[in-house]
């Protein structure tokens, strides 16, 4: 008799095709978790062996957070995961010493980027198997964009040309769009999952600053 009380077991990753991809998730709100779900959930795709690229807006460090964060030494480790990050180093509207016009220049350069991985993921033929050594030019089964709508909450990016991201984008690439702490309205009728995040209680307003683990 066999002993399931392991529970399942882990199988070796290999490229595959996402039999029902192609929605567009929406993940905002002021609590914490966005980023870290739309993570999760990346890290679930790839374990299945497709092909995941995430592009970060506006998370470029400050003095309180590394550059370097933890879960790009885990991107870097998995199979089909990758990652690029645009952000102007501090935050916008912040008395950080960062820059509001570089700010707004970095979050249209992602924009900019972001349209190009959907026209390459438009191009490409996803109903084969990425390359999970490929770059994203070739296409990607999941696009992450961390914290555009953010961006667009702060009239960073034009919340047209985040509409016209998704009117272009092919009917199998998962779309998934997080940020802001403002209802993205302008998404209603236009996402097919759209997910608030609320803070109830956050150890930042006792104080607490962002911990290495956990926050980055």
């Amino acid at each position: 008799m066999s002993d399931n009380t392991a529970g399942p077991t882990a199988e070796p990753i290999s490229p595959s095709v996402p039999e029902e991809f192609g929605l567009v998730q929406v993940w905002w709100g002021d609590g914490k978790g966005k980023t870290t779900a739309a993570l999760g959930m990346a890290t679930r795709a790839v374990g299945h062996g497709y092909r995941v690229h995430l592009l970060q807006f506006m998370k470029g460090g400050t003095s309180t957070v590394e550059d370097v964060r933890g879960e790009y030494n885990a991107i870097a480790a998995l199979p089909g995961f990758s990652y690029e990050n645009a952000g102007h180093y501090g935050w916008h509207g912040f008395l950080d010493g960062s820059e509001d016009d570089e700010h707004e220049a970095r979050a249209k350069g992602a924009l900019d980027r972001a349209q190009e991985l959907v026209q390459a993921s438009a191009d490409a033929d996803l109903s084969t198997p990425r390359d999970a050594d490929g770059p994203p030019e070739e296409g990607v089964n999941m696009l992450v964009l961390d914290e555009v709508l953010y961006a667009a909450n702060r009239g960073l990016v034009d919340p047209e040309d985040v509409l016209e991201l998704i009117a272009a984008k092919p009917d199998d690439l998962e779309l998934v769009l997080t940020g802001g702490h403002e209802r993205p309205e302008f998404l209603t009728d236009h996402a097919d999952l759209i997910t608030e995040v609320s803070k109830e209680k956050h150890p930042i307003d006792a104080g607490q600053g962002a911990r290495k683990g956990t926050e980055f």
